[in-house]
């Protein structure tokens, strides 16, 4: 079973990524997100990014930074078949996962205007923004001392492999199966 986390800047193609994992190479999607919503709704609270990142880092505070992730990988585990784990947030989600075995970080970028007009096509819940918010909610997501707070700069740095998605979903998934063949040399 292989586990693959999936972090990286908002709007960037984690979900791209997702999609190809499951669609051409049979994995099964557990989302950070989906949790959270799921959390979220039973609150009765709006589903918003101020929501999200509220409920989450409350979580990671009152059991573990790596909290979220913990309980997916739980889940992962009763269907024994590989894996992707989207929307990797802290380092202690990462150190965790790595300390379970066969985990692999993915991590992508693309240029912000283009990652902007990405989320405003896409019209989730948490995307109805400006670009000024945009910007503003991914700052605040992009550092952080706290171990129970987003640090998206740590989680990239850890990455295993790094995308870069300024040009086609093809292009993209080019650079996934070539992560995917070098994990699997290595395995």
């Amino acid at each position: 079973m292989v586990i693959i986390g999936i972090t990286g800047t908002l709007g960037a193609g984690k979900g791209t990524i997702v999609d190809y994992l499951v669609g051409e190479r049979g994995f099964r999607h557990y989302s950070v997100r989906a949790f959270l919503v799921k959390e979220i709704e039973r609150r009765g609270m709006p589903v918003n990014r101020d929501s999200m990142t509220s409920v989450a880092n409350e979580l990671r505070a009152r059991f573990s930074p790596s909290y979220v992730t913990d309980c997916l990988y739980e889940e992962a585990l009763k269907g024994q078949q590989s894996c992707v784990i989207e929307s990797i947030r802290t380092p202690g989600e990462i150190a965790s996962l790595r300390q379970k075995g066969r985990f692999h970080l993915f991590a992508v970028d693309a240029d912000a205007q283009l990652r902007y007009d990405r989320i405003i096509l896409r019209r989730s819940e948490t995307d109805a923004v400006s670009l000024e918010t945009f910007l503003s909610n991914e700052a605040r997501e992009m550092n952080s001392d706290d171990p129970n707070k987003q640090n998206l700069s740590a989680c990239i740095a850890q990455a295993d492999f790094l995308f870069l998605n300024n040009g086609s979903v093809a292009e993209l998934h080019d650079q996934i199966a070539q992560a995917l063949n070098t994990i699997e040399q290595h395995e």
